[in-house]
């Protein structure tokens, strides 16, 4: 009895841990952890507010936030530093934000930043100041808004789909290794595949939802 106990409590410890790894992937993406005990049907993982659901929905906007530079990284001197630590941001109206540089040379490099962010933004430098007017919501803007988002869905849905290969090899290992057993991996595969699916269900609905808006506005 010991025995079975030790070796169940073993492949816990393995589904916990290749869990863990994963959750702390999802972290690096954004992505809110799911429950360590792999319960992903629709009664144990409802949809998640992540911090990749809440840049996507401040992002692409049809009025000026400051929030929606929140992303934006500057190479500050050879390292990549977010917007917010080397100048102010703030909205002086609501279809224009103004960004402060703490130090003047920094002017070119936000100038780039935003430029390379995909925002469909178009700064422009007057003395110390960059000011970054917001587009007319035209059909084109709208368009090239929702190109932009649903650029961003494609690449978290990737990184959901790496961490999956990742944690389907940590498996794989485990059953070459007989750690587990066939049956044994063919569960863990399918604890995997629940954990994905359920993170790209938080995409497609956050992705959803910021077309919608575009479109209403």
């Amino acid at each position: 009895l010991s025995i079975i106990f030790v070796c169940c409590l073993s492949k816990k410890v393995i589904w916990l841990f290749i869990l863990k790894s994963m959750n702390d992937k999802f972290e690096r993406c954004g992505f809110y952890p799911l429950p360590s005990d792999g319960h992903c049907g629709s009664t144990h993982c409802p949809p998640q507010i992540t911090i990749w659901q809440t840049s996507i929905s401040e992002r692409w906007m049809a009025g000026a936030s400051p929030s929606m530079l929140a992303n934006i990284m500057v190479d500050y001197y050879g390292s990549q530093t977010p917007l917010g630590q080397v100048a102010n941001v703030n909205t002086p109206d609501a279809r224009t934000i103004s960004i402060q540089p703490w130090e003047k040379q920094m002017l070119t490099e936000i100038e780039k930043a935003i430029m390379k962010a995909n925002l469909g933004l178009n700064p422009s430098t007057s003395g110390d100041l960059i000011r970054v007017p917001m587009p007319a919501l035209t059909e084109e803007t709208r368009k090239s808004f929702i190109r932009g988002a649903r650029e961003e869905a494609e690449k978290a849905r990737v990184s959901v789909r790496s961490i999956r290969r990742d944690a389907n090899g940590d498996i794989k290992e485990l059953l070459k290794d007989k750690d587990i057993s066939e049956d044994d991996a063919r569960r863990g595969e399918d604890l995997v595949q629940k954990v994905t699916d359920a993170h790209v269900a938080s995409i497609e609905a956050a992705l959803l939802a910021k077309e919608k808006d575009l479109m209403e506005v």
